[in-house]
């Protein structure tokens, strides 16, 4: 990244906990100063302190709901007045609900729409076009394995990361000798507060053999590495990337029935 200020500001959304949490550490680890954004703000605050003790970096605090239509807008307009760059911007915030799509209430799946979808969008709006102006920069967003096939029970969700991958794909043929790198994460099953939600809501969800499910430190650490190689899509864990290769190699209609087979019997 040819950029003559160090140490580069690396903003995190979803922060506050599991793989969004995982990647601050790796990128205050490298030297990156941060901006930890999230609902909560005392974790954000206590996160933002262990690190800056840790590592000697700066990690500022920025508590925002990014679900609503101008949160992320008015988060960029903060930063500008505060003079504060964002070198790296990671679109890790995320919501998951697991059940059938005709009982799901109308506004569990909205909202995963309004923070998966336009929350991450309305954040590549505001920070991108300033990458591109530099020539530089680095995006990552997180996506899943879900984005590579049709998933019940977890139907909106998968379609959202769908469109986080789709999108990343299409914006790094768009980047090309811009200088700006952007990077799609799509980790497997990870031990997240997401995850234990998911559990508590849903009991035959517990049933997951534990090897197939990641580690959000192992995750993030690949993800970051990714990120900085500029590669374009990263998919963690061996048994993760032979999914992704059977679902891409295969007919639809096969990974459709396949897919209807396992998600009706985790209904």
């Amino acid at each position: 990244m040819p950029d003559a200020r160090t140490p580069h500001v690396a903003l995190i959304t979803g922060a506050s906990s599991g793989i969004g949490e995982e990647l601050a550490k790796c990128f205050a680890q490298a030297g990156h100063d941060l901006v930890l954004v999230a609902r909560s703000a005392d974790k954000l605050k206590a996160l933002a302190s262990d690190l800056a003790s840790a590592h000697g970096v700066k990690a500022w605090v920025e508590p925002a709901d990014l679900s609503q239509p101008a949160a992320a807008s008015v988060l960029a307009a903060r930063l500008k007045r505060q003079r504060r760059t964002v070198d790296v911007l990671v679109n890790c915030a995320g919501v998951l609900s697991h059940g059938p799509f005709a009982t799901m209430p109308a506004a569990t799946a909205q909202g995963m729409i309004d923070l998966n979808i336009s929350g991450l969008t309305a954040m590549l709006n505001a920070f991108l076009p300033g990458m591109v102006k530099r020539g530089s920069g680095r995006v990552m967003n997180v996506a899943s394995i879900a984005s590579f096939q049709p998933v019940p029970a977890l139907a909106t969700y998968a379609a959202t990361k769908a469109y986080v991958l789709s999108l990343t794909e299409s914006l790094s043929e768009e980047l090309k000798g811009s200088g700006v790198t952007i990077t799609a994460l799509c980790p497997g099953v990870t031990a997240t507060h997401m995850l234990t939600q998911a559990m508590a809501a849903d009991a035959s969800l517990a049933k997951l053999p534990g090897v197939l499910v990641g580690s959000a430190a192992d995750v993030a650490k690949q993800g970051f590495k990714a990120c900085m190689k500029g590669q374009v899509i990263c998919v963690p864990g061996v048994a993760n990337q032979a999914t992704v290769l059977a679902s891409r190699s295969t007919p639809k209609w096969a990974v459709r029935l396949l897919g209807g087979w396992l998600g009706r019997r985790a209904m």
